[in-house]
């Protein structure tokens, strides 16, 4: 393929692109370590690690309307998310940096005749704003829950607040803030075609009447309807809203697996209906599929539904985990007990806790594990739970619910949409499956309906749904080039370990869940002799490289050096090498020679 240039978007010239280019083993270390050579030239990256740069646009615009010059801003997507990072960085950071600690919460103006297609949308933004010092603990946040705002909604919302659409909520905001509130333009000039066609791509150059009277006037009622047209066809038809409730029914069907070809959404025929043994349960309706922004926020949102269902108790992070999800465990509530290997022995361990008296909220585990592709037994899992009370959640992200089916042995099912299911890396999503026959499913069901918000933006779940359309053809073609290219890695010298569900020793695990046509999923690592020989091989690997998985195209990385830098001999200690690199296969036809050409590389590196 070819060469995607050091910070550029992954795939190249995609906007809302969610990965970035990093070509060379160098450029990876050169990240880490906070390189200006690097770091100047990123034009994107992955959103929970780098915040969108029309994000970050919009919240120097709020900061410089509501804000003092010495201050940032992070968007969130309403009051309640705003207010729980604030209970974090309150809860975490010093007293000491905490005294230019206020909120600003957006919303569209209730002056204005705003159209309802508009309206329905929920255009609103919710911004902290804090002083440099206090970011690292907003930054934690944002990071670990994947509660910050979508890029796209950042962007589609920036320009309601240029056009003074989207305005202080007076009766939220605070009175310091409501203080600086200035008087909006009351009036618009119809935008011009141009404006029409490029929507928030392209600049904005309405002009404002002057406004000379506070009393009404039959003026008034011209500038109504003006800005009501101006409203519809500026912003409205921009974001097709009438499709959106069928598109988001359409991706939690295919999620259950009832909706297994292409559908026209603007048409009349109805959506497949929910069949009696979807995903192998024979009550799983639609409603027990949750729709959130990305997968992060699936696994934080059952945590905090958990928590709330089932009170303040440590929860089990088993296996080698994804970063955050750790984290999140550790962070938002009474901690965890980390069983890093996933062994049998771990197993052993907890049963042995159990049986003198310790109790715990849920056992968190990935199925495979990533990067090492490993897989608990989820049998016995299930056995443990249901004789000492605790939930089990499974992220299904890696195994993917076309090759596997684990909702039988959970409670919760979650899954990151982002990865293979929209597979065009343009889009962020996540998903939650509540399993009705779980002994928690009533009591999580009521705190769901008392405590979630949805706040997938609509732009997001359009672009979610035209991608997963073809996603499960998709799949069988990749599970089919990542057994091509673990076989010649396994027949490789240089190759000391190959990591996929097929090769590992728990793959009787896997085959448990393993569904009759499903395969062993687009996720391989490998190991080689020597770091030298790992460097010289990932150096000339012609594919993507970047962060994030489950793309339509290879995507490489070296992932220990991205998800664990600070932490490497941590890492090291749970069997995952500091020089591992992990592949996510594509759909490309030429992936055998291409993996050939990179080994030869490496067979020439002088070490």
């Amino acid at each position: 393929m070819p060469l995607i240039e050091l910070g550029d978007s992954i795939p190249p010239n995609t906007a809302h692109a969610v990965s970035v280019s990093l070509p060379t083993w160098k450029s990876n270390i050169g990240y880490e370590e906070g390189e200006e050579w690097v770091l100047g030239t990123m034009v994107t990256g992955y959103p929970r690690f780098f915040i969108h740069k029309s994000t970050q646009a919009f919240g120097r615009d709020i900061v410089a309307k509501y804000g003092t010059a010495n201050q940032q801003a992070m968007l969130f997507p309403t009051k309640k998310i705003a207010n729980r990072c604030l209970e974090f960085i309150r809860e975490k950071a010093p007293h000491s940096i905490l005294a230019d600690l206020d909120v600003v919460h957006l919303s569209l103006d209730p002056a204005k005749k705003i159209p309802s297609t508009l309206q329905s949308a929920s255009p609103s933004i919710s911004a902290i704003l804090f002083s440099p010092d206090v970011f690292p603990f907003a930054k934690q946040y944002w990071q670990h829950t994947g509660d910050g705002v979508s890029s796209r909604r950042a962007e589609f919302c920036h320009g309601l607040f240029k056009e003074n659409i989207l305005v202080l909520d007076q009766n939220v905001s605070s009175p310091r803030l409501q203080n600086k509130l200035c008087r909006g333009p009351r009036r618009y000039q119809r935008a011009s075609m141009e404006d029409h066609s490029n929507g928030f791509n392209g600049a904005h150059h309405t002009h404002h009447y002057p406004v000379t009277a506070d009393s009404p006037t039959d003026s008034d009622n011209t500038d109504t309807l003006e800005t009501s047209r101006f409203l519809e066809e500026r912003y409205g038809r921009n974001l097709d809203l009438s499709l959106v409730p069928n598109a988001k029914s359409a991706i939690r069907r295919r999620i259950a697996g009832v909706l297994t070809t292409d559908i026209d959404l603007e048409s009349t025929t109805a959506l497949p209906t929910m069949s009696s043994h979807a995903r192998g349960i024979s009550n799983l309706q639609e409603e027990d599929i949750y729709l959130v922004p990305c997968g992060m926020n699936a696994i934080f949102t059952t945590h905090q539904t958990l928590l709330k269902a089932r009170g303040p108790l440590k929860s089990i992070n088993f296996g080698f985990p994804y970063v955050d999800t750790l984290k999140i465990l550790q962070k938002f509530g009474p901690g965890a007990v980390f069983y890093g290997h996933g062994s049998p022995a771990d197993l052993d361990d907890l049963e042995s806790r159990l049986r003198d008296g310790e109790r715990f909220l849920a056992l968190f585990c990935e199925f495979p594990g990533n990067p090492l592709l490993t897989c608990p037994d989820l049998e016995r899992i299930r056995r443990l739970a249901d004789a000492y009370d605790f939930a089990v959640v499974v992220d299904e992200t890696v195994g993917t619910f076309v090759n596997v089916n684990v909702l039988p042995f959970a409670d919760v099912v979650v899954s990151s949409l982002t990865k293979i299911f929209s597979g065009d890396c343009n889009v962020m999503g996540g998903s939650m499956i509540l399993n009705p026959n779980s002994r928690y499913y009533q009591t999580l069901k009521s705190v769901m309906t008392d405590e979630f918000e949805d706040t997938y933006w609509a732009e997001d779940v359009i672009f979610m749904e035209r991608n997963s359309r073809d996603f499960e053809s998709r799949i069988d073609r990749i599970n089919a080039n990542a057994e091509v290219i673990c076989e010649i890695l396994l027949a490789h010298p240089l190759v000391t370990k190959v990591f996929y569900p097929k090769y590992v020793e728990t793959r009787a695990n896997y085959d448990v869940c393993k569904l009759p046509h499903g395969g062993y999923g687009g996720l391989l690592s490998c190991t080689f002799q020597t770091t030298a020989h790992a460097m010289a091989f990932y150096d000339a690997l012609d594919t993507a490289k970047g962060p994030s998985l489950g793309t339509n195209f290879t995507l490489t990385s070296p992932y220990v050096i991205l998800a664990h830098y600070q932490e490497m001999d941590w890492a090291k200690s749970l069997g995952v090498a500091p020089d591992l690199i992990r592949f996510s296969v594509g759909l490309e036809d030429d992936l055998a020679s291409t993996f050939t050409k990179a080994l030869e590389a490496a067979e020439k590196c002088q070490i």
